[in-house]
């Protein structure tokens, strides 16, 4: 099953997957019904399966689009420098942007995890390894003491990234500033010059 095999109506498809993205986001994929979908876009549930074959599909559209906007956001910043540590901290802050951000996408991507929806597992898998993998690129630049292991480093600094949005507070902290700070123990292991900028 792919995102592109779900059944669209333009002018109702946007409604729809946001509708569904702030669902997915709010209340998780399994309590969302589609029931649910159909009073939040003020569609029957007959006219949501005219646009897409199942909640599985629903969500596999969400993930995608989730992904992309993320990937979007990271490239886009880290496109802005050239120095590897820079750009690294460029791509933690704007990863940091889109799962902060009042938009549901980037949340579905990180709250719901392939497991929770074995039959489309395999396909949320690769969509998440899609942005990993562009990720890893930007960690793969920089230079780690060889006795430390890389691929540790790189998800739990992931995992940190994606925790943010429980404890971040609005007013608090900038973006930049907390990208700064999860970057500074990985500069201070590898000695490079801590990043001069903004609170």
């Amino acid at each position: 099953m792919t995102a592109s095999s779900a059944k669209r109506q333009p002018n109702r498809w946007p409604a729809l997957l946001d509708a569904a993205a702030a669902q997915f986001a709010e209340r998780g994929y399994h309590a969302t019904s589609m029931r649910d979908l159909a009073a939040a876009t003020a569609m029957t549930p007959g006219a949501i399966y005219f646009h897409v074959a199942s909640k599985q599909a629903l969500l596999l559209a969400v993930y995608e689009e989730g992904v992309q906007r993320i990937l979007d956001r990271v490239e886009a910043a880290a496109a802005t420098a050239r120095e590897p540590w820079a750009r690294l901290e460029k791509a933690i802050a704007a990863h940091l942007a889109a799962v902060l951000d009042a938009g549901a996408y980037a949340r579905v991507v990180i709250r719901i995890l392939p497991h929770d929806a074995p039959e489309i597992a395999a396909e949320l898998k690769q969509l998440r390894d899609r942005y990993e993998a562009r990720f890893a690129r930007y960690f793969a630049a920089i230079a780690l003491p060889r006795e430390r292991d890389a691929a540790v480093a790189r998800l739990a600094l992931l995992g940190a990234m994606n925790w943010t949005p429980v404890w971040y507070k609005d007013g608090g902290k900038s973006v930049p500033a907390i990208a700064r700070e999860l970057l500074a123990p990985l500069r201070a292991l590898a000695g490079a010059k801590p990043a001069r900028g903004a609170k």
